[in-house]
């Protein structure tokens, strides 16, 4: 029996970039990916957490993300998240790989972002735009770096302000992209109002951006709530906004910003979001002075996508050289 690779953080690092991530992403949203037929995440208790598994199927392979979510770890120094893919071929159902899943969460979850604010710039009324100019985020963890980092990597980016409640992680995020090469600097809420896009990339489970934290026409994109329960956006903003959703069934299954303004605005109804494949499609009008939000919570076609593409890559990088 062949064995399984298995693909460690330290080879993702290097086979795959992110604008390659990126581009993963794309090429599946373009290639008539059904984004609302995905499979449902699946959430198991556990005594010290829970198993969230996330299963998927590609026109050339299967697989399924297995994580663990213990919030009692970081009272210990622990990883609250741990996880790894499982990748297999398609029609025999033969394992294909073993991909460390925590590395290819912070890979991909930027990426999907990336894709997204993208194509809202694209699609602003003023005219495209092809970069940034004052990026916010919100949040200092390694989402919030790896935000950043993604979108400078297929986006120009002139300046980013980081904002976060601890310092130290401020600086030490600011650090992180500055040995990058990018003009980042730590600031505070008020930044936002000045900013072309903004990112939530936060653990708060209640709101940090309203409407009025941010410019007319501004592009947020808020990825740090997942569930019914947790919203990072205030409903004023939500109902306020052109509403761009991975896919609108894990939306309503999921999405805590759109629940959370539905919930406190009884009576007013949400502009009808658009899925990501309308928006790669071109499909998406923004209206004038509005702004735009893209709120995420996560699917399992998009690690499928990037775990394909980093095995493509690898098998690229060890295909023996033909001879003439």
């Amino acid at each position: 029996m062949t064995a399984v690779p298995l693909v460690s953080a330290e080879t993702i690092e290097r086979v795959m970039s992110p604008a390659a991530a990126v581009a993963a992403i794309t090429t599946a949203l373009a290639s008539g990916l059904d984004v609302e037929a995905d499979h449902e995440r699946v959430f198991a208790p556990l005594s010290a957490g829970e198993f969230l598994l996330m299963p998927s199927e590609s026109p050339d392979a299967a697989g399924i993300k297995v994580a663990t979510v213990a919030p009692g770890n970081t009272r210990l120094g622990l990883p609250k998240i741990s996880a790894w893919y499982l990748l297999f071929d398609r029609n025999t159902l033969q394992p294909a790989a073993i991909v460390d899943g925590t590395r290819l969460t912070t890979l991909r979850t930027p990426a999907v972002t990336a894709v997204a604010v993208r194509g809202l710039l694209a699609a602003d009324p003023r005219g495209p735009r092809e970069g940034i100019d004052r990026l916010v985020v919100l949040g200092s963890g390694p989402q919030a770096v790896e935000h950043v980092a993604t979108l400078a990597a297929i986006l120009p980016v002139r300046t980013v302000t980081i904002v976060g409640r601890t310092p130290g992680r401020v600086d030490a995020a600011v650090a992180t992209l500055r040995r990058r090469g990018l003009d980042a600097g730590a600031g505070d809420i008020g930044d936002t109002r000045g900013a072309d896009v903004v990112v939530t990339a936060t653990s708060s489970s209640t709101p940090v951006l309203a409407l009025a934290d941010v410019a007319p026409g501004a592009v947020v994109a808020a990825v740090g709530a997942h569930g019914l329960d947790h919203r990072e956006l205030e409903a004023d903003l939500v109902i306020a906004a052109d509403i761009v959703v991975e896919a609108r069934s894990s939306a309503v299954r999921e999405n805590g910003n759109l629940a959370g303004a539905a919930a406190a605005s009884p009576g007013r109804s949400l502009a009808a979001p658009a899925n990501l494949v309308e928006l790669v499609r071109g499909e998406v009008v923004r209206r004038p002075d509005a702004p735009a939000v893209y709120t995420g919570v996560g699917m399992a076609w998009e690690d499928l996508a990037v775990a394909q593409g980093i095995m493509e890559i690898e098998r690229r990088e060890t295909a023996p050289e033909e001879t003439t």
